[in-house]
């Protein structure tokens, strides 16, 4: 006979009596859901360590090289940092101050104003323009949206040099100058170093256009082909027949997020503005006749890294985020940027 099966010893409940051993637990808690958790990650590890493996390098490097970048920066810009980026020289606000006294500061602040409030507008115009033509192509649209936005993948180095050196060269060959031959002009421009009128704003203002329109007018373009048919159909049942109406009562309404989009983006970039300013009036900032082509990137370069002022180039770093951040909320309340249709209907 088999023996029977050795049973728990009910406990006696006393004091003294033996502890009573508790059975296994196999339910949703228990160990053996524990164990069939870790087989289940265990059979999953493989693909854990390739999304380990590929996150991980990424994660560190925006770790290090953006953030504790970021956080390194606002220390250094309460410091006294000459020639070093080591702390240990506190020194307040007093960089900032010394910044916002600074004249040089205040009127790279103005030029990028003013270059803001002349890009944006004229480049949205351009853009929005050139996404409505081209929308009505019936054929060759590709062609047409491929060549406007070759310009964009144009680096703005070379783009400047080329604005530079080629087409507003201020000498008789220049291209620029050849059409001014053509309208009378019988002498050459000097269109970089001429500051009365400011004519280096056109070689600014040109090259800028020119660089970017293309990129925008796809933003454009884009919403304008997610804008339904059936609304022309039924407006042209209405009687607006013209293009204008369509454009004025079905186009620009419809396009509300895409603009509030593309000006947030070309007032940031405005805001960014280096390249061409560098490679354009480098050579002519001190020669420009009391005129300082300089914007805040450019000071921020030549204070940072031309004189090592550490401490007062991270603190205008901060000052110019700071006044990019403002103008986007700013545009983007007036704009009404996020909100919802039921708000908007309020």
């Amino acid at each position: 006979m088999n023996p029977a099966p050795a049973t728990e010893a009910p406990s006696t409940g006393g004091a003294g009596g033996p502890a009573p051993r508790r059975p296994w637990r196999t339910g949703p808690g228990g160990r053996a859901a524990g164990r069939a958790g870790w087989a289940g990650w265990a059979r999953n590890w493989p693909a854990w360590r390739a999304f380990l493996v590929l996150t991980l390098p990424m994660v560190a490097g925006l770790f290090v090289f953006k953030y504790v970048a970021i956080g390194w920066g606002l220390l250094l810009s309460f410091n006294e940092a000459r020639g070093t980026i080591s702390l240990g020289a506190w020194n307040g606000l007093e960089n900032y101050r010394r910044l916002l006294t600074d004249p040089a500061f205040t009127r790279s602040l103005v030029t990028i104003v003013v270059f803001t409030l002349i890009i944006v507008p004229v480049t949205f115009a351009f853009a929005l323009g050139l996404a409505v033509l081209v929308n009505r192509l019936r054929g060759g649209r590709a062609f047409f949206r491929t060549t406007f936005f070759i310009p964009a993948a144009v680096s703005y180095v070379v783009g400047a040099l080329v604005w530079k050196m080629s087409l507003f060269s201020g000498t008789p060959s220049g291209v620029a100058n050849s059409l001014a031959y053509l309208l009378g002009y019988e002498e050459s421009i000097g269109w970089v170093a001429t500051v009365d009128p400011p004519l280096y704003w056109i070689v600014l203002v040109t090259v800028r256009l020119w660089l970017q329109t293309g990129f925008y007018m796809i933003l454009f373009l884009a919403g304008i082909q997610q804008i339904p048919a059936q609304l022309y159909e039924a407006a042209r049942v209405d009687g607006a027949e013209s293009g204008w109406r369509l454009f004025r009562h079905i186009t620009w309404p419809m396009l509300r997020n895409t603009s509030v989009a593309v000006t947030l983006l070309l007032i940031i970039n405005a805001f960014q503005a280096f390249d061409e300013f560098y490679n354009i009036l480098a050579s002519n900032l001190s020669g420009l006749g009391g005129a300082d082509g300089r914007t805040p990137l450019i000071y921020l370069f030549q204070t940072a890294l031309g004189e090592q002022n550490y401490g007062a180039g991270s603190a205008g770093a901060f000052v110019v985020t700071l006044l990019i951040v403002a103008f986007t909320l700013l545009q983007g309340r007036f704009a009404g940027f996020g909100r919802s249709a039921e708000e908007e209907a309020r």
